[in-house]
């Protein structure tokens, strides 16, 4: 975690940031302060004024250090001003730096310091000329005098204007990565909450999907199930023939509602099992990383360059491993494999139920033929069903409703070509089921019409069923309100449209037209 600008200007008094700074600033002060009054009283001497007040003055010019950071430019120009007293060289050594250091201009920074270097040209000229005019020993060279000056101003000016420009630079360098990093953290905040929440999107994308399925492949045989047992009930003294038939459509019913139930816990577990399956390949890379990071280690003793290289490489490259394995390990679970688990819970519910359905059929002729037949005459109840649902069993799926006492109307017009995808004949199929099942909870004994129209890239579909027979007898089943929930979901997923409602005859009607290509 990266320090924040709050945690990094929080606690110092007046301007400055931290308490150390002030306590720096104020040591410097009295620093100078004692340097310029002791150089005060050699000034007072010179030109004849109180050395109290020359103390005073040269005490007070010092002290504007603890001023550096609020007022560079003001401590420069006090420097500046007390160079013909010869006072202040610490004061303009640390004023030039501070101005240098801090956000001022470089114009203003150059000119200011121009002038100090100025100041200390004149006074040490000026001096040198005394010096050499009130000793007679010392006679130097024409150039030694120029020299010294240019040298003296140079280097009190100099070296701390070129310190406080790095200084400064790499100061603005610092925060600009701090800020950098502060911007890095918090996107990649950002990031994390996004793909949590695609993740959490993703699991109940999954969820609903699972339980549309449930609802649609389960749902219809269980409604049947309770209609061929109500008139199981309704014919079993009277008509004991017709009362067996209805048994052995009850129990096959069950047994294909019970098959595809299976079909899809199953592929529930084996998801659970893939991810256990993931997670231990997962713990036994990372154990073999550890092994060859300790071999690596072994081999890269102190007294070989390239092996603590190789070691250093290793390192770098398993840490790597273990983060984007971690990173797998939270979101590929998530959201990644999402669409590759759906795919495989469609294809495996269709190809695992036409196996149970198989079985159950098998199952059921046995016991026909044990019995003495009376399964032999189950009529299109009984029919196959297909690995896929598709338009082509909608006639197995009307003989259902047919068998169960309902009188439907099948009604297609043209044929689905080639071009027709399976998820849109699946969808077409699920909705004429959804139907069915609802006219059976809702409108026992109606007459139903199922129209389908096969168009150019769509399919049309319309279920309408009258009012309820006079006299039927009520199914029934509960209601939980999510068939046409569930309808709509599917149609507008694959870009199509879905109507329902009652009609005015008192009945109700459920449209949908379904495209073969999104738009």
């Amino acid at each position: 975690m990266t320090e924040t600008g709050e945690n990094r200007t929080r606690g110092g008094p007046w301007w400055w940031e931290r308490p150390r700074s002030a306590v720096l600033d104020i040591a410097l002060g009295a620093a100078s302060a004692a340097e310029c009054a002791l150089q005060g009283q050699g000034f007072a001497r010179e030109v004849g004024i109180p050395s109290v007040l020359a103390v005073v003055l040269g005490a007070v010019a010092g002290a504007m250090l603890v001023l550096r950071r609020r007022w560079p430019i003001a401590v420069v120009l006090v420097a500046i001003a007390v160079i013909p007293a010869e006072m202040g060289t610490f004061l303009s050594v640390v004023g030039l730096y501070t101005l240098a250091a801090t956000e001022v201009p470089r114009r203003i920074t150059g000119l200011l310091a121009s002038m100090a270097a100025l100041g200390m040209l004149v006074i040490t000229a000026f001096r040198l000329d005394q010096s050499i005019g009130q000793d007679p020993d010392f006679n130097p060279s024409a150039w030694f005098v120029p020299l010294v000056t240019v040298l003296m101003s140079i280097g009190v000016t100099a070296p701390p204007v070129l310190l406080g420009l790095y200084v400064g630079a790499r100061r603005r360098l610092v925060e600009s990565l701090r800020e950098r990093a502060d911007g890095l953290e918090r996107e990649l905040s950002l990031l994390a909450d996004r793909a949590e929440e695609r993740a959490e999107w993703a699991r109940n994308e999954e969820r609903t999907r699972i339980a549309r399925e449930m609802h649609d492949v389960v749902a219809h045989r269980v409604s049947l199930m309770v209609v061929h047992a109500a008139a199981l009930q309704a014919v079993a003294l009277k008509d004991p023939e017709k009362a067996a038939k209805n048994a052995a459509l009850v129990g096959d019913m069950g047994r294909q509602a019970l098959n595809e139930l299976r079909t899809m816990l199953g592929v529930l577990r084996s998801g659970e099992t893939e991810r256990t399956e993931r997670s231990e390949r997962a713990d036994k890379s990372d154990k073999t990383d550890k092994v060859e990071r300790s071999h690596v280690a072994e081999g890269s003793r102190p007294g070989s360059a390239t092996g603590s290289a190789a070691t250093a490489t290793a390192a770098t490259g398993s840490a790597a491993m273990g983060d984007s394995d971690a990173v797998d390990g939270q979101h590929g679970d998530g959201a990644a494999e999402v669409p590759s688990r759906l795919a495989e819970f469609a294809s495996a519910v269709a190809g695992r139920a036409s196996t149970g359905a198989a079985e159950a059929r098998k199952e059921g002729a046995r016991t026909g033929a044990h019995d003495g037949g009376p399964r032999a005459d189950k009529g299109a109840a009984s029919s196959d069903v297909p690995d896929v649902p598709s338009l082509a069993q909608l006639d197995v799926l009307v003989g259902q409703s047919r068998a169960a006492g309902m009188t439907v109307e099948l009604s297609v017009e043209g044929s689905p070509d080639g071009t027709c995808p399976p998820p849109v004949q699946q969808t077409a199929y699920r909705v004429v089921q959804e139907a069915l099942t609802n006219v059976h909870k809702h409108a026992a004994g109606a007459a139903t019409r199922v129209r389908v129209a096969h168009r150019t890239a769509e399919v049309a579909l319309q279920v309408e069923n009258d009012p309820a027979a006079d006299g039927a007898a009520d199914a029934g089943l509960p209601s939980g309100g999510n068939g046409l929930v569930g309808m709509r979901e599917r149609v507008t997923a694959l870009g199509g449209g879905f109507v329902s409602g009652p009609t005015d005859a008192g009945g109700f009607r459920v449209s949908a037209i379904i495209p073969y290509a999104r738009p």
